[in-house]
């Protein structure tokens, strides 16, 4: 089998922020297996999770946030690069990975055991994993996927990855991770002072209006316009909320992580912000089972629940201004 890193499974350890009791266990599947492949690396995954802090409302939905390549390369010296699958999906894979570089592949979850009891062999949701170990052959397969790490065999291999191919099926979007050639990950105090000046980029980025308030709107109009939302079902409930409140419920989940760990390498000025970013986050939860349990009644939700949200973004926010200027 060819492998990346040298993992066995059954004593792999995920990081820190999938170990935690936390109000959102998975953020998204593309943060969630970038963390634990940087973790694998050998190097500190929240260090570049200042860009959870840039999210707002696009529309219908909030932004799924996704680490950027300069993130990657200014902290870790790795960087990620599209490939065009122009032979089957699973060649390319094999190919990459021979040669050191771990592929992220959008697939299905449908074959993804890990998600039993959600999506294995009972839904076809898309997903993205990193595969870091493939044996064509024996189809066996190693990869990154939300909050671990897992080994698949057998048919779900080749479900996964296309093996039998799929003419009428546009082809996958596939990245993957290389060593930049004079790349180098940081360490200690260097990448604290490099995640520091990866914050200031990215509260450039931050709504200059507060996106609750158009979230507030959003929210009071969804309720009464998006088909089966307020139904006896929980089959729009759920794609639903993901898009929203699971989104931005995650991103300052993560971003309270982020700032307290800035705070523990010697970063000071944060607590007020992280402490803010907690609360939002612990809303945000309390949020969407108030809309779980409004989609079973039929009733809609009290957008009046949205303010407080939307004030505690406005104190973490300002608290970082104050801060960071």
């Amino acid at each position: 089998m060819a492998a990346v890193l040298p993992i066995d499974p059954s004593s792999y350890t995920r990081h820190a922020l999938h170990l935690r009791d936390r109000d959102w266990g998975e953020a998204n599947c593309y943060d969630d297996a970038l963390i634990e492949l940087v973790h694998a690396m050998g190097h500190e995954p929240t260090a570049m999770l200042a860009h959870a802090l840039a999210v707002e409302l696009d529309v219908d939905q909030w932004t799924l946030f996704k680490v950027p390549r300069a993130d990657l390369e200014d902290l870790y010296g790795i960087t990620l690069n599209e490939l065009t699958v122009w032979r089957p999906l699973a060649w390319h894979v094999d190919q990459q990975v021979a040669a050191g570089r771990p592929v992220l592949v959008e697939t299905d979850s449908f074959y993804l055991p890990d998600t039993a009891g959600a999506a294995y062999r009972s839904q076809h949701v898309k997903t993205t994993i990193i595969v870091n170990e493939l044996d064509v052959e024996r189809r066996r397969m190693g990869y990154f996927h939300n909050q671990g790490y897992y080994v698949v065999e057998g048919d779900d291999v080749a479900g996964a990855l296309r093996f039998d191919g799929a003419p009428e099926v546009l082809p996958p979007y596939i990245e993957l991770v290389r060593r930049l050639p004079r790349g180098r990950a940081l360490r200690g105090g260097e990448l604290v002072e490099a995640s520091v000046a990866s914050l200031r980029r990215h509260l450039a980025r931050v709504p200059a209006e507060n996106p609750f308030l158009l979230f507030k709107e959003r929210f009071a109009a969804d309720q009464v316009t998006v088909p089966g939302l307020l139904g006896p079902e929980l089959d729009t409930y759920h794609p639903y909320a993901f898009v929203t409140i699971r989104q931005f419920g995650a991103a300052f989940e993560l971003s309270g992580c982020y700032l307290r760990w800035l705070g523990a390498h010697g970063v000071d000025g944060l607590d007020g912000a992280a402490a803010s970013f907690d609360e939002l986050s612990h809303a945000a939860r309390a949020l969407q089972m108030r809309l779980a349990r409004s989609v079973m009644r039929g009733k809609p939700v009290d957008v009046v629940s949205i303010d407080p949200i939307a004030s505690l973004w406005q104190r973490g926010m300002a608290a970082l201004t104050h801060r960071f200027g």
